[in-house]
Parts: structure tokens; sequence; C-alpha cells
């Protein structure tokens, strides 16, 4: 039983909880549900008038949190008071029992409601304020949106009638464009077509009636049918007149003249047949410009909606076409394999034929502006020009490596292009040659231009013309079967219809390329020309119909490219070509076929050829590539399993990185590291200068002012003329030596072999190129002088240190001198009883030589360097008492090595006895017998090497490190852009293969990206 207290206890309250509850427990008035509440102070008073107002229920209670509402149980009577309150408030228990369901559903659905709005308004009092994120959108669209009145402007634009009726019918145009398509596919495929197309109009015509009779349509549909009707008119009669038995075989005696009658009748048949072709001809000439007109206006409707869609490319992602993305594969494949081998299968329309046999105009005619070069019989194609022929607002032209944009509706951008395609053709032609197998790729688009890719190569010659390489023809020959040997090419082949045709060269080799004539379609050429020439027109008819060359072929065309000028303009042409079919006989008489006329239908029909050749093999071909793919990545998983798959360009890259590094370890070389290696190569290179120039002729004089006076003028001509020279020498050998150092050094931590040639070609083209700045030299030569002027040893150290570095010089030069004369005299007795050697001839002689000069020496001690002319006979007789023959210059020779070493001893001795000689130095060698004037000679070159080290250490580093580095990023760069050079100085298989398999891969997905674009346009 539920308690609610002794003051808030109603029947009505009670009634609306279930007692059944297992817990009591005591709730508050304010906590029962409004409906409850109501009731319940409606039938019981108010005991608490200043009681608070309750809160509302919908605070504490959801449409999910409702006390459930069950039937209501009657409480269990207990006792008299039970009754009581049953007697006194049985209106409330009559109306609770009736109405309950009811106040119950009501009370549900308001509760419900004001609860929803509730949590709706906490909801969105949880949002964040977006009045703080303002400043996101920038204050030029709120400015814009203050001042604009969307209204008006909503107001303003058209209603949608109104820009249907500005734009054009484009199911119209469908329904024409699909019409005349049928119709031009039915008239290229002969008669039979025709036939079928003809009777499939004429069944539906009933149907079709009202909507194709109107305009220009229904007109073309008309003349259709005329031409069809007078075709069976003209063949009924030619058959009626097949089918007539032939008159009896006469009798010997002379033939019976044929009645009257039956001439009269064949008369009449056979003006029946010139007429009835006479009106098929006027018709089918109704017809084709009623085509052409139609054409004409389809053009132009296309035209404006490229237009329209070319606007927008600028505002979404460039999506590029079907033809763009398929010559993109063959322009990566003339990159991979130049040679077009069984590899590159890919269809493609190459055009062959003699040498100004007119097909340049053909593919001018086709692509619609005279876009190649042109010259007079001389020969202007000299490298094979790949031609991406596409449809596109605007008639443009653009070569693949270039941003430039040639407009063909301007004269001056023609000139230019024709122009960039002759200087293309000069560049590739290597010297000595005169065609080339490169190939320049040249990309078209405008208005009705049918979708293709066609190649034109150097025409085909007889001979060889002075000015021509020797090998021209073979060269010719081979580019053209190089891209005819393919199975899926097709084969333009032009012949010029104005020659002879026993001369033409191309059809044998078309024929020989192509014996059944699968892919090859034949244009005859210049056939106002040969109409004219001609004795024979049927000689045409021929050529058109297969009968005279050797060749077979899908489809024969005539066609006219102009009246032979070089002015002329693509629609002059257009019009002489028409004028000219129109009015020949060729045409009137049979001879050639409405479809196989004029460069349009050819146009038509290469594209359909070519098309169709693209959809039959391309997938072949990107599973023959994919094949490729695999056998390449196994052979570099089996060979290079730890490597990365770097082609060349790349391994370029990564050899350049490590070759600037190398350079720039240069900059961390100390600076004692520098003087020192400086200052011993420079003495080496010029010590025996100073010993043999300098300190030895000074040694001759006899007074120290003599000494002194030589030495200042010996020094002083050496630094005018030689010094600054040898010793910017020995700087840039030093740069270079510590160069190669550093790479070789850099080599051993796990360099790859592969970079050892480009290394050592950037290190010797930097070497090459560096020069050494021509002012150092002046401003070393100043240094230097000023450096051997000075005499003046401050301290002991110093002449400490003059000395060690005299006598160190002088023990190294005695040693090479003694060694110079055990080779002049050989091995002594010691050596030769030991080791068996013996003297030769010559170093007898010497030796004796040398015995005698010694003895020469112990008489005079203080010898002048060189020996009399009377000693030196004295000598030489000496020998000759000895039975030695002897030469005076071989005594001079010997006597000066002899002395030197004589000298270098003596000068050692004083060298000893000057280590004491500072204190008489200091007093100018006043009252001494002592003079040390051969020490300050060696103290003032020694200052002088490390003046000068210190002087070339610091251009090295502050001047020439940096100007290497930039010569060998000048070098760098320029290898990085010469192909040629990164092929000739990284190579190897491993180079090879991962060039084929970049090659490769970027081959299959551009394959599979086209034959995923031709799946989606089917």
């Amino acid at each position: 039983m539920l308690r609610v207290g002794s003051k808030a206890a109603c029947m009505a309250c009670r009634n609306l909880v279930s007692t059944n509850m297992g817990v009591r427990f005591l709730v508050p008035l304010q906590k029962l549900h409004p409906l409850s509440r109501a009731i319940h102070h409606r039938y019981s008073g108010n005991t608490n008038p200043q009681r608070p107002p309750h809160r509302t229920a919908a605070r504490y209670f959801n449409s999910m949190s409702r006390l459930p509402m069950r039937p209501p149980k009657p409480p269990p009577r207990s006792g008299g008071r039970s009754y009581q309150q049953q007697r006194n408030f049985w209106v409330a228990r009559l109306a609770a029992r009736l109405l309950k369901l009811r106040y119950i559903l009501l009370g549900t659905a308001v509760g419900g409601g004001y609860t929803a709005k509730k949590t709706y308004e906490e909801w969105k009092d949880l949002l964040p304020d977006f009045s703080e994120y303002n400043w996101v959108i920038p204050d030029f669209v709120w400015e814009l949106s203050e001042q604009i009145d969307l209204d008006k402007l909503a107001k303003a634009l058209p209603e949608m009638e109104e820009i249907a009726k500005l734009l054009p019918d484009l199911d119209k145009i469908g329904e024409n464009f699909t019409f005349l398509k049928s119709l031009l596919s039915s008239e290229t495929s002969g008669d039979p077509p025709l036939k079928a197309t003809d009777s499939s109009a004429a069944a539906t015509q009933d149907a079709s009636d009202k909507q194709y009779k109107k305009g220009l349509l229904g007109e073309l549909i008309l003349i259709q049918q005329q031409i069809q009707r007078h075709e069976e008119e003209v063949r009924r009669a030619a058959a009626a007149n097949s089918a007539r038995p032939p008159p009896p075989e006469p009798a010997p005696s002379p033939p019976p003249n044929p009645s009257p009658p039956q001439e009269k009748r064949k008369s009449s048949d056979k003006e029946k047949i010139d007429q009835l072709q006479e009106e098929l001809l006027r018709t089918q000439l109704k017809y084709q410009r009623m085509l052409e007109r139609l054409e004409k206006e389809n053009k132009e409707l296309r035209k404006v909606v490229l237009q329209k869609d070319d606007k927008g490319i600028h505002q979404r992602k460039v999506k590029k076409s079907l033809i763009d993305l398929y010559s993109e594969v063959l322009d990566i494949l003339s990159d991979y394999d130049a040679n077009y081998n069984t590899q590159d299968h890919l269809p493609r329309v190459v055009v062959v034929g003699d040498q100004s046999a007119g097909k340049t105009s053909v593919l001018e005619m086709i692509a619609q502006a005279r876009i190649f070069p042109r010259g007079s019989g001389e020969m202007m194609t000299r490298s094979p020009v790949k031609v991406t022929l596409s449809e596109g607002p605007h008639h443009v032209a653009m070569f693949k490596d270039s941003g430039r944009e040639f407009d063909l509706n301007k004269e001056e951008d023609l000139a230019a292009l024709r122009r960039e395609i002759e200087l293309r053709m000069r560049k590739s032609v290597k010297e000595g040659q005169t065609v080339s197998s490169e190939t320049i790729s040249l990309s078209v688009k405008g208005p009705g231009i049918q979708r293709m890719v066609l190649v034109d190569l150097p025409g085909v010659i007889s001979t060889v013309t002075s000015g021509m390489a020797s090998d021209t023809k073979e060269t010719i020959f081979s580019i053209s079967k190089a891209y005819m040997q393919n199975p899926n090419a097709i084969i333009l082949c032009i012949q010029d219809g104005s020659v002879d045709a026993e001369r033409s060269i191309v059809t044998d080799l078309v024929s020989q390329m192509d014996p059944q004539g699968k892919r090859t379609i034949f244009v005859l050429t210049k056939v106002d020309l040969a109409e004219k020439n001609l004795a024979s027109p049927s000689r045409i008819q021929q050529i058109v119909e297969g009968k005279l060359f050797p060749m077979k072929a899908l489809g024969y065309f005539a066609v006219v490219t102009g009246k032979g000028s070089s002015g002329e303009s693509i629609d002059s042409i257009k019009d002489y070509e028409e004028d000219f079919f129109q009015n020949s006989r060729l045409l009137r008489d049979g001879m050639l076929k409405a479809h196989q006329v004029t460069t349009k239908n050819l146009s038509l029909a290469v594209s359909d050829c070519f098309w169709k050749m693209v959809r039959e093999s391309v997938e072949q071909q990107a599973d023959v590539f994919k094949a490729s793919r695999f056998n390449l990545e196994t052979e570099w998983k089996n060979n290079y399993p730890r490597l990365r798959e770097l082609d060349r360009n790349e391994l370029f890259e990564k050899a350049k990185n490590e070759i600037l590094d190398e350079v720039i370890s240069l900059s961390q070389v100390t600076p004692q590291h520098w003087e020192a290696i400086l200052q011993k190569k420079l003495w080496e290179r010029v010590s025996t200068h100073v010993i043999e120039n300098i300190y030895l002729p000074a040694a001759q004089t006899m007074d120290s002012g003599t000494f002194n006076t030589t030495v200042d003028i010996k020094l002083k001509q050496w630094t005018d003329k030689q010094l600054p020279h040898k010793a910017l020498e020995v700087a840039w050998e030093t740069l270079q030596e510590e160069f190669a150092r550093f790479m070789a050094e850099y080599k051993g931590k796990d360099q790859d072999d592969i970079f050892d040639k480009l290394k050592e070609a950037v290190k010797d083209e930097s070497i090459k190129r560096h020069k050494w700045n021509e002012r150092a030299m002046d401003s070393l030569r100043v240094i230097q002088h000023n450096a051997l002027e000075d005499r003046s040893i401050t301290d002991k150290p110093q002449w400490d240190a003059a000395i060690q570095f005299m006598e160190e010089t002088l023990q190294s030069r005695l040693k090479d001198t003694d060694s110079v004369i055990r080779d002049m005299v050989g091995p002594d007795w010691k050596q030769r009883w030991l080791n068996w050697k013996n003297r030769t001839p010559d170093q007898h002689i010497r030796n004796e030589t040398k015995n005698e000069l010694e003895r020469l020496l112990k008489l005079h001690d203080d010898h002048t360097a060189y020996l009399a002319n009377d000693e030196v006979t004295t000598v030489r007789k000496n020998l000759e008492a000895r039975g030695v023959e002897v030469d005076p210059v071989l005594i001079k020779d010997t006597w000066h090595q002899l002395y030197r070493g004589h000298f270098l001893q003596k000068a050692l001795a004083h060298c000893n006895l000057c280590k004491r000689g500072f204190y008489y130095y200091q007093r100018h060698f006043v009252d001494s017998e002592l003079e040390c004037n051969d020490v300050v000679l060696f103290w003032r070159i020694q200052r002088m090497l490390v003046i000068t080290a210190n002087t070339l250490r610091q251009q090295l580093t502050n001047t020439e490190v940096r100007r290497l580095e930039k010569n060998v990023k000048e070098v760098l760069d320029d290898f990085g852009e010469d192909m040629e050079k990164k092929t000739q100085l990284i190579t190897g298989r491993r180079v090879q293969l991962a060039e084929d398999l970049k090659k490769v891969r970027e081959i299959q997905e551009k394959l599979e990206a086209f034959i995923e674009a031709l799946h989606k346009e089917k």
C-alpha cells in the first residue's frame, strides 16, 4: 500500500499508482503525475496555502520515464474509516473509473509534447555560438552579401524555358549525327550496305515520316530514296539488255541488216540507260552537297559545345582525351625502343611514298593545316614526324616537349611552326648524315578532325644525289621497314598519279611488308594532272581497282591536294578538289565511285580502320608488356635482391649528392693541415733551385758582404720570375690531391662501384675548368718579396729552428749526392765480394776519374766549384797514363757531383759551429771569426715558406675551395642535362634492367588507363 502522508492522501492519487509494488515509500505531491495532481487538488482541500508552487513534472519525467499506466486496483478495505472515505468520494471514484483511460492518454500526449519541447530547447542551448567563427569566412564575402540583393538577382535570372530556347536542340543534333553516320558508313562500305540502309529506311518510313520529313534531313532522305530508285532502274535496264537472247549465227552469206524496229529498240534502251546514269550522277552530287551542308552545320554546333566545355575545363581537373592517352604510350615507346622491335606492336598510321609524291600534302589535308615545311623537289622530311590528331574547340598545334601552342588559323604561327619543325629535323640529323631515325612528336587539335596517330616518313628515293650521304637510300629503306614491319601498323601508301606507274618504288616495298594487303590503304594523288596527261583514263580506273600495281590493299582512294602552289590554303584546296571531281569524267563515267574520292572520305576511312585495329590489338599488347614486366622483375629479384630499382637518372642524382658531400668535406680540413702540406710541397719544389742557384754560388764568395749581396740579387730575381708561379702550382696540386683523397676515403664507406667512372670524369672536368685567380699571383709576389727582405732573427728559438732546417736540408742533399756518386762509380769492393756484383766499363772509368779528382781536392781543400781547363787536361793525362781513356765532359760531370758532396760536408760542419752563434749574430759578428750568413739565408727561406703557406691556405679556404665546389656543381648540371654523357658514365646490366623496368611499368599503366577509357567510350 502506498502512503503519501496524512495531509495529501486521496483516492484518485492512490488509484493512479500501482498497489502491488513491494517497496513502500513516501512520494511528495510535487512528484506526482500532472493529471493526478490536478485531480487531487480538485477533490481535496489545500491545508497549506503558504506552500511554494510545485515543480513542473516534465523536468523529472520524460517520455521514457513516465509512470506505467496500469489499470488501477481497488485499495483493500480496512475497516470503517476506509468505508467512510469511499462513501465520501464516490463521485471521484466514478469519474476516475469512467474517464481514467481518456485522461491518461490526454495527459500523456500533453506531457510528452511539453517534454519534447524542453528537450529540444536544452539541445539547442548545448550548441556552440557560431558567431565566434565568423573570422573563417573572408570579409569580402560579408560585404558582398550586404551589397548584393539575392532576391533581385534571382528575379533577374531567366526562366528555364527561355534558357532552353537559347540552347541548341541537342537531341535533334544527336539524331542528325546518328543518321549522318549511318549514311556515311553505308556510302564508304559500298552498294550492299547502302541497300541495307535504304531498305531499313523504307521499312521505318511510315513511322518516322513526320519526324524526318521536315527540313534538311527530310530532303536528304528523299534524295537517298531517289538514288536508290534510279540505281534500281539502271540495274533493271542493264539486266534486261543482257538477258535478251543473242541473234542466231548467220549463214555464210552476208548477214542481213537488222530490222528497223530492233535498231530503234536498242537505241532507245541505250538512251534510257545514259539518261538514268546522268540523272543518278546529278542526284548523287545533290546528295553530296546536302551532306556537306549538314556536316558543316553539325561542325559549327560541335564547336560551340566544345568551346562551352573548354571553358569549364579550367574549373575542374583536366581529363585527357582517348587519343592523347594513346599518343603518350607511343611517345614512351619511341624513347624506350627506337627500333620498334617485337615489343611494340601498337597500331599507328604509317605514311610512306616516293619523294615528292604528295604524302605530306595528304597529311596536311587530313590535319586541315599547312604545317610542314615545303620545298620544290628537294627532300624536306628528314626524320619521322608523329602527328596526333584529335578534336578540339580551337585549331592549334603543340610539340610534346613544349608548352607553346601554335594557332593554326594565324599565318605567322603557321610559319613559326614550319620553321620549328625544320629546325628540329636538322638538329636530329647527325653530322655526315642526311636523314635521322629520331621521331618528332606533334599534336594537332581542331573541330572536325578525325582522331588518329600518323607517322610521316622520309620519301623513298631511287638515286642518291650530290649533297646526300652515300647511305641515304638504305637508311630511308631501313626506317620505312622498321615502321611497316609492325603487324598492326596501317600503311598509307601514297602514289603520284602524274608519273608513270612503272617508276614507283614504294609499291614494291609495301607489297613486301604486307603481301596480303590486310592493313594497306592505297592513295593516288594528283589525279587532276593524271587525267590531263594520260591518254587513257581507264588506266586510273585500273590503279584504283588494284589491277595495275603488284600489291593488294584494303581500299583505294583518289585525291587532289591542290594546284601545286605552296601559298594555297586548305579551304581553297578543298574547293578545288570538290570542283574537280564534280566535273571530272572519271566520276561521271563510273570509273571512280563517290566514296573513293576526296581527302575527307580518305580521313574517315583511315580513322575507322585505325580505331578498329586499336580495339583488336591493344589488349593483346597490354598482356605482352605485363609478361615482360614480370620477367624483368623476376630477374631483378634474383640478381639484385637487396638493392632498390634505381634507373639512370636516379643513380645520377645519388652520385651527385655523394660528390657534393665530398667537395663540402674540403672545407672541413684544418688550417694546420693545409699549411703543413703546402709548406712541405713548396720546399720540395724549390729546394733544388735554392741550393744550386742561390746558396752554392753565394758560398763561393770570399766575404760576408759579397755573400749577402749575391743572395739578395738571386732572391729578387727568383721572386720576380719563378717563385709566385711555383707557389700557385703547388697550391693547385695540393687542392687536387686533397679532393682525390676525400673521394678515395668516401669510396671505402660502402660506396657503389657503379659511380667510379662518373666521379672520375667529374673530377677531371672540374679540375680542367678551374682556373686560379690571376690577382693572387701579384699579391703573393709582394708578400714573398717582403718576407725574403727581412733578416732580423729576434730570438734564440728562431735561430735554432733555422739551424735545424739548414742541417736537415744539407743532410738530405748530401744523401742524394752520395747516392748519385755510387750509381756513377758502381759497387765498391764490399758489395762486389758479398753480392757478386761487377762494375761496367763506364763505371770503371768514372771510378778512376773520381779517385783522381779526390786527390786533387785533398791538395786544394778550398777549391772553387769549377775546374780550370789546365786542371781538366792534367786529370785526363794522369788517367791516360794509367791506361784509362776519358772524355773531358765526363771529368767535369764527375767533378760537379764530387765537389757538391765535398761542399755539403763542409757546410754541415759549419752549421754545427753556428749553433752557438746567435750571440755573435746579435752583435753583427763584430770581433768574431765566426760568420753565419748562410744560417740567416735559410731562416729567410724558412720564413718565406711559412708566410707563403699561410697565404695560400687562406686563399684556398676562402676562395678556391668554393670555386671548385661551384665548378663541380656546374659539371654535374651539364652532365645531368646530357643523356648521352650519363649513358656513357653510368653503365651495366643493373642500370639497363632498372631502366627497362621503369619504362615497361609506365607503358603498362598508360595502356591500362587507355583500355579503361576505351571501354567507357564503347
